[in-house]
């Protein structure tokens, strides 16, 4: 399978490259040259699959042509240690809780996943020097990368985070681990973290000296994996009698996880159509009804991961849509909701039913019960552990979130971090000193 980038000013490149590279010469986002579908049989019988099962079947349709399906499969049941169950909230809305991972987020699968294929790739190569991961993270994509990637032999990862925009249970997580493992911390935006990042891939000094990559879901081994939990959210719904008519309502912020849901419908996925949840940074919601792309800075909100107002994946919505709105419109609508509204949703729906939405997952509640029509059946994806969030969450319910042992064994860690400006050439004297 060739990889072309969406700016189509670069040469296609094999898998292992794209995965290294992370991002296009050209600025383009990598994307494969087709897409497999997956035989009637496999949804036919896809209730009686396991996990496991289901995600092997879909990582060979993405994958099979380029790894030996052996150490493939190796590579999902490694990255697959953990469960995304469905489990209802009301008659009409399921949540696909995505949090029961390492670092409590949804982004374990991807990073795992990457993790696993970058150090593959790097053996086969037989390469002596270090790979450099870049990473920008709003929130959770810092802590399941840097977990993802802790320890692992020949790779150092650096995670870039805006100071003061994330939790402290977040910010613990990525920036207590030490090893393989530096968190800087910009004064700045998510925005300006994914800009330092971008530049840094197209410097041609930096580039010459050390071999970059990124983890964030701009690489096509981060964001094509968190394809596998959609499918498994299906089988679970089609077990339980809800199958028909399903409605998929996605939290979104640079839209890496919605894409790789798009891929999965794409490759065959039976489900009716999505919905992009967003909070005040509504772009994306603003192009569907305008038709026009119109990028702003971030603003700040409770549901900080979602804080992007340059989504990077929406170049490959567009590509994979022929940069059709009409088609896009089709497929996706989209929702935006602002702080008040989101906890006033965590509120109600602990008040009415006992389960308790973090503020991601609160959005993509308010997806579906604005967005469902009658006969749908919804899945709303819970991206994060409401635990990551006491500050927001806690004084709503007006009690304590009990704290998983994944999230516990962090609290006790010491903060270590880089104070960085926003500015690319104090970033890239940083790393010419510091790799």
């Amino acid at each position: 399978m060739k990889y072309y980038s969406t700016n189509r000013q670069s040469p296609e490149v094999s898998l292992s490259e794209a995965v290294i590279k992370g991002l296009a010469p050209d600025r383009g986002l990598y994307m494969p040259e087709r897409i497999n579908k997956l035989p009637q049989g496999f949804f036919d019988k896809i209730d009686t699959m396991s996990f496991h099962e289901i995600s092997c079947a879909v990582a060979d349709a993405f994958f099979g042509e380029d790894i030996p399906i052996e150490d493939l499969h190796r590579i999902v049941k490694d990255t697959l240690s953990f469960d995304t169950p469905v489990v209802k909230i009301t008659d009409t809305i399921n949540s696909l809780e995505l949090f029961h991972g390492p670092t409590a987020a949804f982004k374990d699968v991807g990073a795992r996943f990457m993790a696993r294929m970058l150090s593959y790739f790097i053996k086969q190569s037989g390469q002596t020097e270090d790979v450099t991961v870049l990473v920008a993270t709003s929130g959770d994509t810092g802590s399941a990368v840097a977990n993802g990637f802790l320890g692992v032999d020949g790779i150092r990862v650096v995670v870039l985070y805006p100071k003061g925009k994330v939790s402290e249970r977040q910010e613990k997580q990525f920036t207590t681990l030490g090893q393989n493992i530096t968190a800087v911390e910009v004064d700045g935006t998510f925005d300006d973290c994914q800009r330092l990042v971008k530049s840094a891939f197209l410097d041609k000094e930096l580039n010459a000296k050390f071999k970059l990559t990124s983890a964030n879901s701009i690489n096509v081994a981060r964001f094509l994996p968190q394809a596998f939990y959609y499918f498994h959210g299906y089988a679970q719904m089609k077990r339980a009698g809800k199958g028909n008519n399903v409605v998929v309502c996605v939290p979104s912020g640079n839209f890496g996880n919605i894409t790789a849901g798009l891929f999965g419908f794409h490759m065959g996925l039976p489900v009716k159509r999505f919905i992009a949840a967003n909070n005040r940074n509504d772009i994306f919601m603003k192009y569907l009804q305008s038709g026009i792309y119109e990028p702003k800075p971030s603003i700040q909100t409770i549901a900080n991961a979602m804080d992007v107002g340059d989504p990077s994946n929406f170049a490959r919505i567009l590509d994979l849509y022929g940069n059709d709105v009409e088609k896009i419109r089709k497929d996706i609508s989209a929702y935006s909701y602002n702080d008040d509204r989101i906890r006033d949703c965590i509120g109600r729906v602990y008040k009415a039913t006992g389960y308790i939405l973090d503020p991601h997952g609160a959005c993509a509640y308010m997806g579906l019960e604005e967005g469902l029509q009658p006969g749908e059946n919804g899945i709303m994806l819970e991206t994060a552990h409401p635990a990551k969030f006491p500050e927001s969450v806690e004084p709503i319910i007006g009690r304590a979130v009990e704290v998983p042992a994944t999230l516990q064994r962090f609290l006790s860690g010491k903060k270590q971090s880089v104070e960085m400006s926003s500015e690319f050439g104090d970033f890239k004297v940083y790393l010419e000193n510091a790799l």
